[in-house]
């Protein structure tokens, strides 16, 4: 039989740390372990101190020494301590010794979680602000299977104290939202920063397991990530599962296409494998050690003054079922995703772009915000060999080929762009498909939305297909009198 826990008293729309705890402790039902190491036990210190943690809390431990770490959870092979493989082994490891130790004859109407951090902290030299992974595994009914609820964190603070109370203040909400927001998953993420704020921690990563969170789409809660300010980049791969950037792009070269995706075109793929090919030929490149991204703006998702999910998820499914790494930014400004990209590599970089990105690039309007306007932005773009590969642009009027030897700037930028251009910066992608050319990702959305034909032509193999059978974009078969 199901336990109900919307029958407690209503509290505050945003309750204390202290009241929120309480709340669990006092209801007879929940009932788990807590496992952290790295920053103290500052999760169960709040339960601990809330009142009536006996109720609630069957064992609190924190295994600090690595040979006991790897005597209880086993060795990692990266012989690393603070990795979501870890935190996942000390969720499964603590909810088996519950099962096996708790008699489910004395406690049927329990409901057994297990919550677990392995955190590092800020270093005695300040330079690494320190991260985690933070995790809880809950029942919801005590005949169903366990769900899960793990994401990675990236302190902000500079005391270590401080990041420790941030920690467990983190960590009530996140049991907290486990048993008492789970039917809203997206106001379950919100509450994460329930009594903190974005200038003490981040969360990068989120993942949602389980039966009552079966038909949540990960992808989808990156983005709330986002739009709640919690992070400034988030990352899924081709599966639909949150990837943890810092992960995917460590000491790895880099190339981004940035671009609306709405739909993926031949001439998006086009400008992928070309620039794939002249990323692959710099020195030092190894294709082993290269990561691609197909990188969308959140501006860009907002174009049309609120971000469409579906629309989202639509741009989402087909760049996944091409086997793309997707990041999702709220950077605008190409120099503050390469200065992002740096905080995990010191690789070779290159980003490829359409002509009309190339010209933004070069517009002073971008850049007021900065004491040292374009000349400092681009400082911070070029200060490393970074490599633009420019896609040329076909105007159709004066059937010409624009590239980077005919593309014009703004008068004021003309010396600054042959500066970059004659130092081997902007790179012209040649082998391109002329036939191709002229395909934009805003016409075939038209023809699709407006039940036009000929559309499919357009788009890479097996694009259209997943379109028609998974209605994206607006598609309904009604409208295609030929199909």
């Amino acid at each position: 039989m199901a336990i109900s826990l919307k029958g407690d008293q209503k509290i505050s729309s945003v309750p204390t740390t202290k009241s929120k705890a309480l709340r669990i402790n006092l209801n007879t039902d929940i009932y788990g372990t807590f496992a952290e190491i790295g920053a103290g036990q500052e999760t169960a210190r709040n339960f601990f101190r809330s009142g009536g943690a006996s109720g609630t809390i069957a064992k609190a431990m924190s295994a600090y020494d690595k040979d006991f770490s790897d005597a209880i959870y086993g060795i990692e092979q990266d012989r690393r301590y603070v990795t979501e493989s870890r935190l996942k082994k000390m969720l499964g490891h603590e909810i088996d010794l519950i099962e096996d130790r708790l008699s489910r004859e004395k406690h049927p109407n329990k409901l057994f979680f297990s919550y677990a951090n392995t955190v590092t902290t800020i270093d005695f030299a300040r330079k690494f602000k320190g991260h985690g992974w933070v995790g809880i595994r809950f029942q919801l009914d005590p005949l169903e299977d366990y769900n899960e609820i793990v994401i990675h964190i990236r302190f902000k603070e500079t005391d270590a104290r401080l990041q420790q109370e941030t920690l467990g203040v983190l960590g009530v909400n996140l049991i907290y939202g486990a048993f008492y927001l789970n039917d809203n998953p997206k106001e379950l993420v919100k509450s994460f920063y329930d009594n903190l704020g974005n200038h003490q921690l981040e969360i990068d990563m989120i993942n949602f397991s389980g039966p009552r969170f079966m038909y949540v789409d990960n992808r989808l809660m990156s983005l709330q990530l986002l739009k709640n300010g919690m992070t400034n980049a988030v990352m899924f791969g081709p599966d639909g599962n949150n990837l943890l950037p810092a992960q995917v792009l460590y000491k790895k070269n880099i190339l981004a296409l940035r671009g609306s995706f709405r739909p993926v075109t031949k001439v998006n793929m086009d400008m992928f494998k070309q620039s794939k090919k002249m990323f692959l030929e710099e020195n030092k490149v190894e294709e082993s050690k290269t990561q691609i991204i197909f990188e969308i703006t959140l501006s860009n998702l907002s174009a049309e003054g609120k971000i469409n999910e579906r629309d989202f998820l639509d741009r989402a499914e087909l760049l996944c079922s091409l086997g793309q790494n997707v990041m999702i930014t709220s950077f605008q400004q190409y120099f503050k995703l390469v200065e992002y990209f740096s905080e995990f590599t010191k690789e070779r970089m290159a980003l490829a772009m359409g002509v009309y990105n190339l010209i933004q690039i070069f517009d002073e309007k971008y850049y007021r915000d900065l004491s040292g306007g374009i000349l400092e932005a681009f400082g911070k773009l070029f200060y490393r060999d970074l490599k633009v590969y420019m896609y040329p642009y076909h105007d159709q009027k004066a059937d010409e080929y624009i590239n980077s030897e005919n593309l014009k700037v703004h008068p004021r930028m003309k010396e600054l762009y042959k500066f970059f251009k004659n130092n081997g910066r902007v790179l012209d992608i040649k082998n391109f498909d002329k036939d191709i050319l002229d395909i934009f990702s805003r016409t075939v959305l038209k023809m699709i939305r407006d039940g036009e034909n000929g559309w499919e032509e357009m788009l890479p193999e097996g694009i259209s297909e997943t379109i028609k059978q998974k209605r994206l974009f607006g598609y309904t078969r009604s409208k295609f009198k030929n199909n």
